[in-house]
């Protein structure tokens, strides 16, 4: 049996190659869905503390467009990919014919619908990705969508996934667009007992 080390730097190692091949896998299938080239660079992955997923997107009170869904299974959470609103409008324009609303414009039902199932194929994506690596059984729920202040959504989720874990894996994704590039967040945030479970699947030893 092959033991690890028990550093922080084994541990980020683990969850990039998560990253990675969730990237990969989202950006297939993005391109599969839209019938067009979908690009996604090399995500960059951390882990921080709950309270500070707010700050990471621009802060409490900055109005952003987030998809979140709860994951149950063997390592049950929550998950939030989280864009502002100019992230949002960028990437609408490459991705729908006709390109989106302008900014200050209330989103479409079209708008809204592609910007749900973005999300809903990167969270499978990493889902699927981490599942592979693990070997637990993790199922996304139906993602719903919102349009609001990051504390207000993040405080949603609370009140509507129940108690969250003590910390988040941030994956930050980039979409390219010929030279454009545009920035989102994903969050999963295992419950409390799901952290250890998650690490222990993927050969960290935890204390």
């Amino acid at each position: 049996m092959t033991l690890f080390p028990k550093d922080a730097d084994f541990k980020m190692d683990v969850l990039r190659e998560v990253g990675n091949i969730g990237a990969g896998n989202a950006a297939t299938a993005l391109s599969r869905l839209l019938n067009k080239p979908v690009d996604m660079a090399v995500p960059t992955v951390s882990l921080l503390p709950f309270e500070e997923i707010a700050e990471r997107v621009g802060g409490s009170e900055a109005v952003v467009v987030a998809i979140f869904l709860r994951v149950d299974g063997d390592a049950p959470g929550n998950m939030f990919f989280i864009i502002t609103q100019e992230s949002a409008r960028r990437l609408l324009q490459g991705l729908l014919t006709g390109g989106a609303a302008e900014d200050g414009a209330e989103y479409s039902e079209m708008e809204l619908s592609t910007l749900c199932e973005i999300g809903n194929i990167l969270a499978g994506s990493y889902l699927s990705s981490l599942g592979d690596l693990t070997g637990l059984y993790m199922s996304p729920s139906v993602p719903s969508i919102a349009v609001d202040m990051a504390g207000a959504i993040l405080s949603y989720g609370l009140l509507q996934f129940g108690t969250m874990g003590d910390d988040a894996l941030l994956i930050d994704t980039s979409f390219l667009e010929g030279r454009e590039e545009t920035h989102g967040h994903f969050f999963l945030i295992p419950d409390p007992e799901s952290f250890d479970k998650l690490f222990r699947a993927l050969g960290v030893p935890v204390e």
